[in-house]
């Protein structure tokens, strides 16, 4: 992971100080943007591996940022929030950010997460192409496709769907997908698996209308239907 690029949007110097000197120690390369409304263009000209977004930003608020950036990339993006506010949260999950971070926060913390982040980016030791109801996952080359169709997904969404393909019917518990996906759990994040499936759901009922692939097993969690 050493040497790829972090874009760090902050608009406090010391927060944006402090995660830059931890992320540097871990080999990272680091670039720092202290306004929203200037992502959007330098993601265009030159996608950091991910991006570390604040919420409150001057120029384009973080939730518009991750919006906008939605519509043309799936970098992997951590959302960083003093909000305490689970409906901010939640709201960012859902326009596509994979992560969120809660200030104040542990830089140590945070360098464990974007590693974790970057970590599902990686091929497994053994990559698999899994095939399951005209829904075809290569992860050798991390592409999805749907009936023909390719679709893009965000690592969370790409994870989650690698795991219920590869056990198709088996419901998976919320707590089981974050250990699989996200590689670690803490209070309240099993309703971010909630987010993450709603927006997969969304991507696949555009090419498979009416269909109910992704199932909801009421009080224990979710499973892949090939039917």
């Amino acid at each position: 992971m050493a040497n790829e690029r972090i874009l760090i949007v902050e608009d406090e110097k010391k927060i944006a100080d402090l995660l830059k000197d931890y992320l540097s120690r871990e080999g990272f390369e680091l670039s720092c943007l202290d306004r929203g409304d200037e992502v959007v263009e330098t993601v265009k000209k030159d996608a950091p591996a991910l991006m570390l977004l604040d919420l409150m930003l001057p120029g384009t608020d973080g939730i518009s940022v991750c919006r906008e950036v939605r519509k043309f990339s799936t970098i992997p993006i951590i959302m960083v929030t003093a909000k305490v506010d689970e409906f901010d949260r939640l709201l960012g999950l859902e326009l596509g950010a994979d992560d969120y971070i809660c200030k104040p926060f542990s830089p140590r913390e945070v360098v464990a997460r974007v590693k974790a982040v970057l970590r599902r980016m990686l091929p497994q030791d053994a990559p698999k192409r899994l095939i399951v109801g005209g829904i075809v996952l290569d992860e050798t080359t991390r592409q999805v496709s749907i009936d023909g169709e390719p679709v893009n997904l965000t690592p969370n969404e790409f994870g989650l769907l690698s795991v219920l393909m590869t056990f198709p019917e088996r419901v998976f518990s919320r707590n089981e997908l974050l250990d699989k996906v996200q590689g670690y759990r803490f209070d309240g994040y099993d309703r971010t698996i909630d987010s993450h499936i709603k927006n997969l759901r969304k991507k696949i009922a555009r090419c498979l209308p009416g269909r109910e692939v992704i199932q909801t097993i009421y009080g224990v969690g979710y499973k892949l239907t090939g039917s």
